[in-house]
């Protein structure tokens, strides 16, 4: 096995062989010339599960199969070889007991963690991947940074009760609360003075763009991340009885929302996704709702073919999962805030959409679109979600992605 990942690596970097990202002529073209001349640094807020981010990073990862990658925190085997076959630098959380279940409970420690990491200083630009700190990371004196940015920290920002709950009202948690949200504020102080270190904002769509701007005072440009339509893709099998969430299960997905509105309509929900919230859920869930955990990449395009629709119920910077979703040519019913609204096409002027929105954060919102869904299934059709979806492919991201690389490494010659 060893010697096998040894030999694919080889063959990777004389460029005999591609792994799993379609590359268009033009991008490869490009990326011959960035990896023959330029020198990267990468770093990521924490590297414990294969999710949209880890998506986006695994893109430059590929192209950059020498580039060392920084973390506060790496779980061997939680990503992908592409990623994990690198230089990897984690920080000094790396070696607290217990700390892949309660790295979200260090949050105080992580801009000092990540300001700790000692970058290399023969390199031409770094890429930060940053949610949370990854975008504090100090560059070398003189190297641009370009931060592809999800989002400003979201729980010390305009976020906290969707992460931590409404502040404690009890006398005797009154304290508890108040330190904390002097914590959160000491940490939104951090992350605004530390925008300077950023040559240029990325964002993930025109949400965070604006967002962006109110928060740091900075400019983006928005590069939408990247969807894999060639392995999500619609087939002619007929859809089944049943709604779809695929989540992580934490407190700002609000998938809550989707079991209480199949548990009040008494109608078939599957929820594929694990997180801390799940025991909570589970008994949450009524007869009609089944919760997977966590199922392989085929299992959830195989449940996004079937499924009747997708429930997406949270307010999302971007949204990897609805496209993904419309790509297998399945309507998407979501919250009408955030990254949705630029991904999901309702209906309009008699022609068909690709989904329906809810304006209310509610159950009752969420059970009433899905019976709107159910009274005009013709309104809806699947080329138009598949349409929808392509043009968020891969390709376009990466593409998209390496010429702006190449404009700031230019702008900095």
């Amino acid at each position: 096995m060893k010697l096998g990942r040894v030999l694919v690596r080889c063959l990777t970097k004389l460029g005999r062989i591609e792994t799993h990202l379609v590359l268009s002529h033009s991008t490869s073209s490009i990326r011959r010339g960035l990896v023959a001349r330029m020198r990267i640094a990468l770093v990521h807020d924490w590297l414990t599960g294969m999710r949209g981010g880890e998506k986006c990073l695994e893109v430059l990862c590929h192209n950059f199969p020498d580039a060392p990658l920084f973390t506060l925190l790496h779980r061997p085997g939680a990503v992908s070889w592409t990623i994990e076959d690198r230089p990897l630098t984690t920080s000094w959380l790396q070696r607290v007991p217990g700390i892949f279940r309660h790295y979200r409970y260090f949050l105080p420690f992580m801009p000092q963690a990540i300001e700790r990491l000692q970058l290399p200083t023969d390199i031409d630009l770094v890429v930060s991947f940053s949610h949370a700190v990854a975008k504090g990371i100090v560059p070398p004196p003189g190297v641009p940074h370009v931060c592809y940015c999800f989002t400003p920290m979201r729980y010390a920002w305009e976020l906290r009760e969707d992460y931590f709950g409404k502040p404690a009202t009890g006398w005797m948690r009154r304290p508890a609360a108040f330190l904390r949200e002097k914590m959160l504020d000491r940490i939104r102080n951090w992350d605004q003075a530390t925008s300077d270190r950023v040559t240029r904002f990325v964002a993930i769509s025109q949400t965070i763009a604006r967002r962006i701007a109110d928060s740091y005072g900075r400019p983006s440009q928005v590069i939408y991340p990247p969807v894999d339509t060639t392995f999500y893709t619609p087939t002619d099998e007929p859809r089944e009885d049943f709604y779809l969430c695929v989540s992580a299960l934490v407190p700002y997905k609000r998938i809550e929302l989707a079991i209480s509105a199949c548990n009040q309509a008494g109608r078939r929900l599957i929820v594929i996704g694990d997180g801390p919230r799940r025991k909570q859920l589970t008994r949450l869930a009524g007869p009609t709702v089944s919760l997977l955990g966590w199922r392989t990449n085929e299992e959830i395009r195989d449940h996004y073919r079937r499924c009747r629709a997708l429930l997406f119920p949270g307010h999302e910077d971007f949204g990897i999962v609805p496209v993904e979703a419309q790509a297998c040519g399945t309507a998407v019913i979501a919250l009408e805030r955030g990254g949705a609204t630029e991904t999901i096409r309702p209906p309009r002027d008699g022609r068909p959409g690709s989904g329906l929105f809810f304006s209310q954060q509610s159950a009752d919102a969420l059970c009433q679109a899905m019976a709107e869904f159910e009274s005009h299934p013709t309104r809806f059709s699947s080329s138009v979600a598949r349409d929808q979806a392509v043009p968020f492919a891969t390709e376009r991201y990466e593409q998209e992605l390496l010429a702006l690389l190449e404009q700031v490494r230019a702008e900095k010659r």
